[in-house]
């Protein structure tokens, strides 16, 4: 069986997935190696380190691979698009923002313009914008996101693009780690997937492994979303997108007390980021979402895309079985 899509052909890819352009821990090591096991992997383009951008291109290689920025971010760099756009990636990811203003170059370049939305009033701003494809992205992703939840999210914009776009493509992002997840999504009307959090727990990730094992022993009911590793990291996210990590002592700590943190933020910023570095996982945000349930181990991204798919099928086969 293979999963064959409208997703696959217009990315020309083998499987249905793609891997979330994490701020810091999408590199280009991952998202090569997720294109190689056959999906297309995305490097995140953060908060516009230029030269961050030239290391992980360079370890991507050859592969074919595509690129995620944070929208409201690179408005601020907007220089940072065309330095990506010479590239020319397979596909060019935003999300957190307006896309519009960036749509047009986008397409002229020739890469596929792909919009994560947290809303119908963001999937409607992407399709202005000329999206090729649309993520829907429940709350219960790791990172920034916003209230919706996917099982609800992903059919309703579903029904949207029907009505209004029927060629743009849905993804659905949120909660989504395995087979059930990519069959469960599929379902819902979706044409594929993208992955951070279970992306986060591989290999080739540029996660610090002492993070990995403390997600790797915690269940779904150990995240939360919050605003005090913005707060702590000195980044100016916009009030509508809070961000899912650990519910950890760091997060407790400021629970509550935003007014305080954002006045004490810039004194204690180097103990914030030596935590990072150091990889305290009871001192940092660590950013992962509700999925994080789902993950018992940090294999190699191939392995992860291999599991998923046989998975899928798997359970597609299953259900097509007990209609009668």
């Amino acid at each position: 069986m293979t999963l064959s899509t409208r997703l696959t052909d217009r990315l020309g890819i083998r499987h249905p997935i793609l891997s979330a352009p994490m701020a810091f821990g999408g590199g280009g090591a991952l998202a090569g190696a997720v294109s190689d096991a056959g999906g297309l992997g995305l490097i995140g383009g953060g908060y516009g380190d230029a030269s961050w951008l030239d290391e992980q291109f360079l370890a991507a290689g050859n592969r074919r691979v595509g690129a995620g920025f944070i929208t409201w971010s690179l408005a601020k760099a907007p220089h940072l698009l065309d330095k990506v756009l010479a590239r020319a990636p397979a596909a060019l990811m935003l999300s957190f923002g307006d896309p519009r203003p960036f749509g047009d170059a986008v397409k002229a370049a020739g890469a596929v313009l792909i919009c994560q939305v947290q809303s119908l009033a963001h999937a409607r701003d992407a399709l202005e914008a000329g999206a090729d494809v649309v993520v829907a992205q429940g709350a219960e992703a790791g990172g920034h996101g916003q209230t919706r939840s996917t099982l609800t999210l992903v059919p309703e914009i579903a029904d949207l693009l029907a009505r209004e776009s029927p060629e743009t493509i849905l993804v659905a992002a949120g909660g989504i780690v395995d087979g059930r997840g990519l069959a469960a999504a599929m379902m819902l009307g979706a044409e594929g997937v993208l992955m951070g959090s279970r992306f986060w727990a591989s290999q080739e990730a540029l996660v610090h492994p002492n993070f990995q094992a403390a997600a790797v022993r915690t269940s779904g009911d150990g995240t939360v979303r919050q605003r005090a590793s913005d707060i702590a990291r000195g980044y100016d996210w916009p009030r509508e997108f809070t961000a899912r990590v650990l519910d950890n002592a760091f997060v407790q700590e400021w629970e509550g007390r935003e007014a305080e943190h954002r006045a004490a933020a810039q004194a204690r910023r180097p103990a914030y980021h030596a935590a990072l570095a150091q990889g305290d996982a009871d001192r940092a945000g660590v950013f992962i979402g509700e999925g994080v349930g789902l993950i018992r181990d940090v294999p190699s991204a191939a392995e992860i895309v291999e599991r998923v798919v046989a998975e899928a099928e798997a359970h597609l086969r299953a259900g097509a079985a007990r209609i009668s």
